[in-house]
């Protein structure tokens, strides 16, 4: 095994700031608000198409605004990014699930069934907890 591709990959990859790098206002990981954490999943990516399928969206975002202004020009997909934009910052509260359709609209992807439609996206998983303590921690009050 080439460790020098491997020790390169780790930095190019994936940060590693601290053991903890989660940890609350005592010193101690918010279990409740952020989950359990698992040191081997913070330092490695458990397959080498991980990275890749997690910047998936980001690269085609990227790949289609060059496509756009080599056809286009310069304004198109400087207002298709202010489109993603403001369609991004449509939110419902956040104890209930956001279906983002207007940004699925503009990607062009409300017309295709994926993972996320019908196991749901892990990202998203459901929370149980208070509606206004979660509205004030989205909100940075708390």
């Amino acid at each position: 095994m080439n460790t020098r591709g491997l020790r390169s990959q780790l930095k190019d990859s994936v940060p590693v700031t601290g053991l903890c790098p989660q940890a609350g206002p005592y010193g101690v990981q918010d279990s409740l608000r952020r989950g359990f954490s698992s040191v081997k999943n913070e330092l490695l990516p458990s397959h080498p198409l991980e990275l890749s399928e997690k910047n998936f969206q980001l690269n085609q975002d990227k790949m289609n605004f060059n496509t756009l202004r080599n056809i286009q020009g310069l304004h198109a997909p400087l207002k298709l990014q202010m489109e993603y934009r403001a369609a991004r910052q449509i939110q419902r509260l956040p104890f209930l699930p956001s279906s983002n359709l207007a940004l699925d609209t503009l990607r062009g992807s409300d017309d295709t069934i994926g993972f996320e439609d019908f196991l749901n996206d892990p990202v998203q998983s459901e929370m149980m907890g208070d509606p206004h303590i979660m509205t004030e921690y989205k909100l940075g009050i708390l």
